[in-house]
């Protein structure tokens, strides 16, 4: 099959990163679901475990915010 025009399209590294942190955020909501779920059997260093991974993800978010990932150009 011939192509028509060119057959390189190059995309933008912001739907890159974008994918990328969809990707991070989704497995971030897995490993969440089952903590928010055994939330009230679990002990107090269990939930501090939780508190700090969503303390890491959240810097991770500023980091991005802060550096453009999130914006569109």
């Amino acid at each position: 099959m011939q192509t028509v025009g060119d057959s390189w399209v190059q995309f933008k590294i912001q739907y890159y990163i974008f994918g990328l942190l969809f990707l991070v955020f989704d497995v971030e909501s897995i490993f969440l679901f089952p903590w928010a779920v055994a939330y009230q059997q679990m002990a107090l260093f269990a939930v501090f475990e939780g508190l700090v991974f969503i303390l890491l993800l959240t810097g991770g978010l500023v980091y991005m915010w802060r550096k453009g990932a999130l914006e569109w150009v």
